[in-house]
């Protein structure tokens, strides 16, 4: 791949003064080969392989930085779901499992690790009962392990009876994990039509279609699409568009560029570029605003949703013609504590749960780390995933949920979570209830442009 030295000059301006970054470069690692029907001899086998196949992640992804002078914030791992693995064990308890997971995070000094899952869009199995059931637990005895479960597909429809157990266990998680420096709730992610080559967290898991290991890459820029928005300025929004999707592809080819190289030292096979507007918490790195200079007064006013497809819409087509593998989720992310925008939409009352799941319908994920009040069943946090869920299950994209019950928390209240995780004010949830619908139980069954063969 040549750059010419005007698209160098640029890009490097880009890291400079407008807080471009490979958001992560995750190994993603097999470890179906390390299931055993002794839990200690399972741990030891997982350790072992993570430990030999990330070996150099760490200093590959510090090389890399030096010699390109690239900026990459995260280097992180993502493995089998565990449920996969450890369900040839006679372990009741998968906490053990989750602890290796950290073990190794920690030595290697990786910011993540990621897979503590189990798919369960279809059918929850013994197995799977068991890992999530040892989330809460897991999670908060934990610093690095992420979770994530996939309870519906368009294929599959959306299994009810995950959903109601998923809602039990946040709050479980919420309330086990209130004393932790990082709330359990944030490191666990539910979704409809998981993708198995996401690199980034809390959802990510190495997918059982994958290969032995290899290199996924996150890139995002926020701050250069609102720049680019700004060059354009009262423009038509076509205009706009265009200039957002030639941005979108210079951001792509560092992502290529890096992905490429990782793979080449770390002996591994490159997997997928995921292109995500992916905020922080630091000004001048949010999606919020981008919606803002596009001429919303605040997000979630009229037309937030429209604009939010726009961007999303040109941030894929600008990465598709700069990459052949561009894969993952690839859009824009609306998380609420990790977007400085975002919370001040919130604090401003532009915006609201109702509106954010709105524009859940044409970005990259869905409701994300997004605090509710510490006293809310079970059963409306359900409600609230299933209808997050329905829209992914219709729609045939990507859908997640990442809530946080707030424990000793009202709707207004601020809860602070820390570094790229930011913090943000409670936001209130309906009063109404919808236990009677979730205590049901089944399955929703998927849409007729499900039957395609």
């Amino acid at each position: 791949m040549l750059f010419s030295p005007v698209e160098i000059q640029e890009t490097v301006s880009m890291f400079m003064k407008q807080k471009l970054d490979i958001r992560c470069v995750t190994m993603g690692i097999s470890l179906l080969d390390c299931a055993s029907e002794d839990p200690k001899r399972a741990c030891t086998k997982i350790y072992d392989k993570i430990m030999k196949k990330a070996g150099n992640l760490v200093k590959v992804g510090q090389d890399i930085e030096k010699e390109f002078g690239v900026p990459i914030i995260n280097k992180r791992i993502s493995v089998t779901p565990i449920a996969l693995v450890a369900g040839a064990s006679s372990a009741t308890s998968y906490v053990d499992y989750c602890k290796t997971l950290d073990t190794c995070a920690k030595e290697l000094g990786v910011n993540f690790i990621g897979g503590f899952s189990a798919l369960v869009q279809k059918g929850i199995t013994p197995t799977d009962r068991i890992l999530i059931e040892s989330i809460p637990e897991a999670l908060a005895t934990t610093d690095f392990v992420c979770s994530s479960v996939n309870v519906g597909t368009t294929k599959n429809g959306i299994n009810m009876d995950a959903v109601k157990l998923m809602g039990e266990i946040i709050c479980k998680t919420a309330e086990r994990s209130k004393s932790c420096d990082v709330n359990g709730c944030a490191k666990l992610v539910v979704f409809c039509n998981a993708p198995e080559d996401n690199p980034f967290m809390a959802g990510a898991f190495h997918g059982p279609g994958e290969g032995d290991s290899v290199i996924n890459v996150g890139v995002s820029g926020p701050g250069v699409i609102l720049a680019a928005a700004r060059e354009y300025k009262g423009k038509p929004i076509n205009e706009l568009a265009d200039g957002i999707k030639k941005m979108a592809f210079k951001i792509t080819r560092m992502g290529q560029l890096v992905g490429s190289e990782a793979a080449k030292r770390l002996n591994t096979n490159f997997g997928i570029l995921d292109l995500s507007l992916a905020p922080t918490p630091a000004v001048g790195d949010s999606v919020a605003r981008i919606l803002e200079e596009c001429g919303i007064e605040g997000a979630g006013a009229p037309g937030t949703t429209a604009a939010l497809a726009m961007l999303t819409d040109m941030v894929k087509k600008g990465g598709v013609m700069a990459s052949t593998n561009v894969g993952g989720l690839s859009g824009a992310f609306i998380p609420v504590s990790e977007d400085e925008g975002m919370i001040n939409a919130v604090k401003q009352g532009s915006i609201c749960l109702e509106k954010l799941e709105a524009m859940t319908t044409v970005c990259s994920v869905g409701l994300d780390m997004i605090a509710i009040p510490g006293d809310t069943p079970a059963t409306t946090v359900s409600g609230i995933m299933a209808d997050e869920f329905a829209i992914g299950m219709v729609n045939n994209k990507t859908t997640a949920v990442r809530l946080i019950p707030a424990p000793g928390k009202k709707a207004g209240e601020w809860v602070e979570f820390g570094g790229l995780l930011g913090g943000c004010p409670v936001l209130p949830v309906s009063k109404f209830s919808c236990a009677d619908f979730i205590n049901r139980g089944g399955r929703i069954p998927a849409p007729i442009h499900s039957f395609r063969n």
